[in-house]
C-alpha cells in the first residue's frame, strides 16, 4: 500500500523498542548495535533482516507462542524464539539455517492444516500476515488432513462425515464495525494482548485448552456487542488474519492508498491513516508514529466517520427571508450575496457593533483565525467568541495568572513517568479514551491514583486499576477541597521549599501559606461542606506530596463552575507547592474536550484577545495586525456569547455568523438562547447539518468535514498536527474558503482589497508572522517532524514538549489566594438535588456527528443517573420516565438507578437534542471568564409519563424549521 504521506519507517519491528546501553552482536554475518534489552527479532529488523513471525508485533510485548521466529544462537542449545530472547554482547545469531527453515515450515504447516484455504475470496487477501508468512517460509504443501472420524477442524460447520462439527463456531457480527470469524483464528493471542496491554479493558480471553483454544469476548453468554469491549479497534489492528476484520473492508475491499490526517473528535488529537480505494474511504487506522496516540484509537476516531456521508448532510447553500419560512436551495453566489446584503443592512441600521461571529473548536486553526479576522477586519468590531470559552476559558485565565501561559505543561508521553496521578473533574475513559489507556497502563505498572469527582468514574475501579483515594465531593466545592489538600501539605511541612524558593515568588508564597494554614481550610472544617471524609482527604494530600512525581489532569468538572478560574489557580498552587512542574511525569494538564479547543483559543477567538492571548487594548499588539490586515482594529473588547444574546433580546445585536457551533443545544439556558437568536435579523449557520441553532437561521452555508480539508488542529498538549485532505469537499468548498467567500462578498464595492488566500498554508504563514508562539510553525516543518508543540520559535525551533523547565513563562511562579465562594445555585426544598453533566464514550459533544453513526447502538438516548436512596424516595425505578426540573426549565428522560452517584446528586449527558439537557442549566457562570456553570444545577426529579409540553413544542418547531422546498420551487 502506498502512502501519500510517507512515515519515516513504517515497518513492524516485531517487538517494542528498548532503552539502555549499546550492545553489539552478529546476525547472519551482519554486525548490529542496539540498546540493551532489545530482542533478537528487533535487532535483526534493525539490520534489515526479516524474521518470520505471527504472534509478535512491535505494539505488544513479546509472547513467544507461535514458534515461527525460531533462530539458532551459537553456544546455546535448541532454537529459541527470537521475539523473547534478548540480545547479549558478542552473540552470534543465524536466522536462515536449514534447521530453522525446516522448523518454520513444519510450524506453518500445522497452522494451515486448521485454517480455511479460501484466500482468493477472503477479505484479508493481500493484507494477511498468515498468507505472507506461508510464502516467507516456503510452504508449498500441507501433509495434514482431517481424519474421517474423531478430531475435526475448526473451520468447517460439518465434519467429513457430514455430522455437525461441535468445534465450529459461527461468525460474530454483533459489533456494527467489525466481525469476528472464529474459523480463521490461529490463537496467536495478539488481540487478547492488545486489549490488555494497549487498551486496558481486558474484554477478551482465550477459552478452552490445546486444540480447543479460541478467542472469547466477555462471559459465556456474551458476544462482542454485549461484552465489555469498547470497540477501540486495537484487537482488529493486531489481528494477523481475517479473524477480526473491519466490515468496511469486507464490503469495499482492501485499500490501495492512504493519507495521514488528524482525528476531529476529542482533544487528544490522534493521528490516523485514512485508507482509501480511489476517493472511497475504506477505513481509518491509527498511525503508529502519531505522537499523541502512539498507534492507538477509540471507537469514535477509528470507526465513527460515517457521518461525513450521512443522508442528513446538507450540500447546497440555502436561504430564507424569515425563520418561519421553508428553506430554499440556491447557488453559492446567491447565498453569499443574500448574507452580505443582510449583514451590511444590519450594520447600517444598528451600527458596526450590532453583528458578531462564533468560531468552533471543531474547525481548524486556519478557519478559526479567519473567522476572528472577519469580525475584526471586515465587520470592524471584536464581537468574537468560541465554544472553547464555554468549556476551558478558566484554564487560560488561571494558568495565565499563575504560570504565565494559557495551556498545559506536558506532553502525553509524560504520563509514563508519573508516580501519583490526581484526576479532578475529568472522566478520561469516556472523554479522552486514548489518553486514558496510556494512563491505565502506567497505573498497572504501579503508579497511584487520586480521583476527585462527585461520580464514581470508571477509573475509580476497573480491571487491574483501583484508585488509592476517591474524594466524592459535593458539586461546586472544588475550591474548598483543593485548598484543604494544600492546607495539609503546608501545615504538615510537606511542601517542596527548595523549589518554591528557587522558582516562585517567596513573598506571595508566604501570604498564600498563611491563608491555607488557617483552621477554616482544614479537612475537618470543610468536611460538612464538601462531603469528603477528612481522614481520606488528609491521606490523599500526603500521598500527592510524598509519592514522587505528581501529575494533575483535569477537565470540565473543574472549569465549568462559578469558581472555575479559582479552581485552576488552586490546582496550579498545588503543583508549585509540591515542586511538580518542569520535568517529565509531573505538571498541570487540562484535558480539552474537543479537537481544537486549544487552537481556537490560540487563534484569538475571544472578544478581548488577539491571536496569542494578547489583549486587544495593547496598541503595540493591534499595530501588528493593523499592518498585516491594512485596517484599524477597535481597541474595545467585544461581546461574549451571553452578552450577544442579551443584546439581541434588548434589540441592539442583530447579526451572527456561527461556524461549526450549535449554541442552541450546547449553551446553557436553552430558552434564553432561543429568545436571543429569534430576535436577530440575520443568523448565518455554517455547518454540516441543519443543527438546532439552524432553526433560527436565515442563511445556511454547507460545511466540509475534516476528511475534506487541509489545515491544522492543536490538541490538549499544545501539539500542532496536520489535517490533510483525504477527498474533495462534497459541498464544493473547504470551510476556510467559505469564510473567505463571505468576507469578499462583504468587501465587494468598499474599495478595500479582497482576501486572496489559495491554500491554508498561507494562512498559517500569516499566523506565524503575527503570533510569537507560532513563529516557527510551517507546513514544511509539520510534514518533516510529524507535529510540533508550541511555543515553536527561534528559541525552540522544533517545539516545546515540556513547559516551564528552567523557569516559568512569567518569571516567578505566582501563588494566588483561593477563597471559596459558594455558587448562587443552591439546593433547597423545591430543588433538593444537584445535577451535574458529562459525556459518554460512544457519543461526542452535542452528538451531531456520532448520532449519525452506529455509535447510537451504545447510547441512543440521554439517561439520568440517580442514587437508589433518592430514587426510592420518589418512587422511581430503573428505566422509568422522570421529570427533571430546575429554576430555568424542565425536561423528561429515563432514569438509571445507580450508586455511581452519591445521594443528593444526579447526572446526565447532553448528546441528544430530544432531551435538551441545557434547558435545565442556568445562566450562572465563572466570575472571570463567563464560562457557564454546567456542573451545578439545583433540580427536582419526579415520575413522569413522557415528554414535557416544551419538548413536544420544540420537536414540532424542529420539523417546521427543517422544511426544504424542492429544487424546482
Amino acid at each position: 500500500m502506498k502512502d501519500f504521506i510517507l512515515p519515516a519507517d513504517a515497518r513492524d519491528m516485531g517487538t517494542p523498542a528498548r532503552q539502555g546501553a549499546p550492545v553489539t552482536l552478529l546476525i547472519d554475518g551482519v554486525e548490529v548495535t542496539v540498546p540493551e534489552g532489545t530482542s533478537v527479532m528487533r535487532a535483526a529488523a534493525e539490520a534489515g533482516i526479516s524474521v518470520p513471525r505471527l504472534c509478535a508485533t512491535d505494539s505488544l510485548e513479546a509472547f513467544g507462542s507461535c514458534r515461527l521466529c525460531a533462530v539458532e544462537i551459537e553456544g546455546r542449545r535448541g532454537t529459541p524464539a527470537s521475539c523473547t530472547t534478548p540480545v547479549s554482547a558478542g552473540m552470534v545469531v543465524r536466522t536462515q539455517s536449514e534447521k530453522v527453515r525446516r522448523i518454520r515450515r513444519g510450524v506453518m504447516e500445522l497452522y494451515i492444516s486448521d485454517h480455511p484455504l479460501d484466500c482468493l475470496t477472503c477479505s484479508a487477501n493481500g493484507d494477511c500476515e498468515l498468507q505472507d508468512m506461508a510464502g516467507a517460509v516456503g510452504l508449498r504443501e500441507v501433509r495434514y488432513t482431517a481424519p474421517e472420524a474423531g478430531m475435526v477442524t475448526h473451520f468447517k460447520a460439518r465434519n467429513t462425515s457430514g455430522e455437525v462439527n461441535p468445534d465450529w463456531r459461527p461468525k460474530d457480527d454483533s459489533n456494527p464495525y467489525f466481525s469476528y470469524d472464529p474459523s480463521k483464528c490461529i490463537v496467536c493471542n495478539r488481540c487478547v494482548r492488545a486489549c490488555e496491554e494497549v487498551q486496558g479493558t481486558f474484554a477478551l480471553t482465550i477459552e478452552g485448552r490445546g486444540f480447543d483454544s479460541r478467542v472469547k469476548a466477555g462471559g459465556p453468554e456474551d458476544d462482542f456487542l454485549t461484552s465489555d469491549c469498547v470497540s477501540c479497534g486495537a484487537c482488529v489492528q493486531a489481528c494477523p488474519t481475517a479473524t477480526l476484520q473491519e466490515k468496511s473492508v469486507i464490503e469495499l475491499g482492501t485499500p490501495e492508498r492512504s493519507v495521514v490526517t488528524t482525528c476531529a473528535y476529542c482533544g487528544v488529537g490522534c493521528s490516523f491513516k485514512a485508507e482509501l480505494q480511489g476517493d472511497q474511504l475504506v477505513r481509518m487506522v491509527p498511525w503508529k508514529d502519531g505522537k499523541a496516540n502512539r498507534g492507538h484509537s477509540c471507537v469514535k476516531g477509528r470507526f465513527a466517520y460515517g457521518y461525513a456521508a450521512h443522508r442528513d448532510r446538507i450540500l447546497s447553500p440555502m436561504i430564507r427571508d424569515r425563520i418561519e419560512d421553508p428553506w430554499r436551495e440556491v447557488s453559492w453566489d446567491e447565498a453569499l450575496r443574500f448574507a452580505a446584503d443582510r449583514m451590511r443592512g444590519v450594520q447600517q441600521s444598528y451600527g458596526a457593533k450590532s453583528v458578531g461571529v462564533i468560531t468552533s473548536s471543531r474547525c481548524t486553526n486556519e478557519e478559526a483565525y479567519l473567522v476572528q479576522k472577519l469580525t475584526r477586519a471586515v465587520f470592524g468590531n471584536n464581537n468574537t467568541d468560541t465554544c472553547a470559552r464555554v468549556c476551558h476559558s478558566p484554564t487560560g485565565y488561571g494558568l495565565g495568572q499563575t504560570f504565565g501561559t494559557s495551556a498545559g505543561t506536558q506532553d502525553f508521553d509524560s504520563v509514563a513517568h508519573t508516580d501519583v496521578v490526581l484526576v479532578i473533574g475529568a472522566n478520561p475513559t469516556d472523554g479522552h479514551p486514548v489518553f486514558a489507556s496510556r494512563l491505565k497502563k502506567r497505573l498497572r505498572q504501579g503508579a497511584q491514583l487520586i480521583v476527585i469527582d462527585p461520580r464514581r468514574i470508571d477509573l475509580v475501579k476497573s480491571p487491574h486499576v483501583r484508585a488509592a483515594h476517591h474524594l466524592a465531593l459535593t458539586p461546586g466545592t472544588n475550591v474548598a477541597v483543593v485548598t484543604a489538600l494544600a492546607h495539609v501539605i503546608v501545615t504538615e511541612g510537606l511542601m517542596d521549599e527548595a523549589f518554591i524558593r528557587e522558582r516562585c515568588d517567596w513573598d506571595e508564597f508566604q501570604h498564600y501559606a498563611e491563608f491555607v494554614s488557617e483552621a477554616r481550610h482544614s479537612p475537618e472544617a470543610v468536611a460538612l461542606l464538601t462531603g469528603v471524609n477528612a481522614q481520606e482527604l488528609r491521606a490523599a494530600a500526603r500521598l500527592f506530596a510524598t509519592g514522587g512525581n505528581g501529575a494533575i489532569y483535569y477537565g470540565l468538572g473543574v472549569t465549568e463552575h462559578s469558581q472555575g478560574s479559582t479552581t485552576v489557580m488552586a490546582i496550579a498552587n498545588l503543583a508549585m507547592l509540591t515542586g511538580n512542574v518542569g520535568r517529565p511525569g509531573v505538571g498541570v494538564n487540562p484535558l480539552r474536550g474537543q479537537n481544537n479547543v486549544q487552537g481556537s483559543c490560540d487563534m484569538g477567538s475571544f472578544p478581548h484577545e488577539l491571536p496569542g492571548y494578547r489583549h486587544v487594548k495593547g496598541p503595540e499588539v493591534r499595530d501588528i495586525f493593523q499592518q498585516a490586515w491594512g485596517v484599524e482594529i477597535d481597541p474595545e473588547p467585544g461581546l461574549r456569547i451571553p452578552n450577544m444574546l442579551d443584546a439581541a433580546v434588548a434589540g441592539s445585536f442583530k447579526g451572527l455568523y456561527c461556524q461549526g457551533e450549535d449554541i442552541l443545544q450546547s449553551d446553557p439556558d436553552t430558552k434564553h438562547v432561543a429568545a436571543g437568536l429569534a430576535a436577530m435579523d440575520c443568523v448565518i449557520v455554517h455547518d454540516l447539518f441543519l443543527n438546532e441553532t439552524a432553526h433560527y437561521a436565515h442563511v445556511f452555508l454547507p460545511g466540509s468535514s475534516f476528511l475534506e480539508k487541509n489545515g491544522t488542529f492543536t490538541n490538549a498538549e499544545r501539539r500542532i498536527n496536520r489535517v490533510r485532505k483525504v477527498m474533495a469537499p462534497r459541498n464544493g468548498h473547504e470551510d476556510w474558503e467559505v469564510t473567505q467567500l463571505l468576507a469578499n462578498a462583504l468587501l465587494e464595492g468598499t474599495g478595500r482589497p479582497l482576501w486572496s488566500y489559495t491554500h491554508p498554508e498561507q494562512i498559517m504563514a500569516e499566523i506565524a508572522a503575527t503570533t510569537p508562539s507560532f513563529a516557527g510553525v510551517s507546513y514544511d516543518l509539520l510534514d518533516r517532524l510529524g507535529s510540533v508543540q508550541w511555543p515553536c520559535n527561534d528559541d525552540h525551533p522544533e517545539g516545546t514538549p515540556l513547559m516551564h523547565v528552567d523557569g516559568f513563562m512569567r518569571g516567578k511562579g505566582r501563588f494566588i489566594v483561593t477563597e471559596y465562594v459558594a455558587t448562587h445555585e443552591r439546593s433547597g426544598p423545591r430543588f433538593p438535588l444537584l445535577l451535574t453533566t458529562g459525556r459518554i464514550l460512544s457519543q461526542y459533544n452535542v452528538g451531531a456527528q456520532t448520532r449519525r453513526t452506529h455509535n447510537v447502538l451504545w447510547h441512543e438516548e440521554d439517561l439520568l443517573e440517580i442514587h437508589p436512596h433518592d430514587a426510592d424516595n420518589r418512587g422511581v425505578k430503573n428505566g422509568d420516565w422522570v421529570r427533571l426540573a430546575s429554576r430555568a426549565g424542565e425536561t423528561t428522560l429515563r432514569a438509571t438507578v445507580t450508586d455511581r452517584v452519591s445521594p443528593g446528586v444526579v447526572y446526565t449527558t447532553f448528546h441528544h437534542p430530544d432531551t435538551q439537557a441545557n434547558v435545565i442549566t442556568t445562566d450562572h457562570s465563572d466570575w472571570a471568564t463567563n464560562c457557564p456553570e454546567y456542573k451545578v444545577t439545583a433540580v427536582q426529579v419526579s415520575p413522569s409519563n413522557g415528554p414535557t409540553e416544551w419538548q413536544e413544542r420544540y420537536a414540532a418547531q424542529a420539523v417546521q424549521a427543517r422544511r426544504i422546498l424542492p429544487a424546482a420551487e
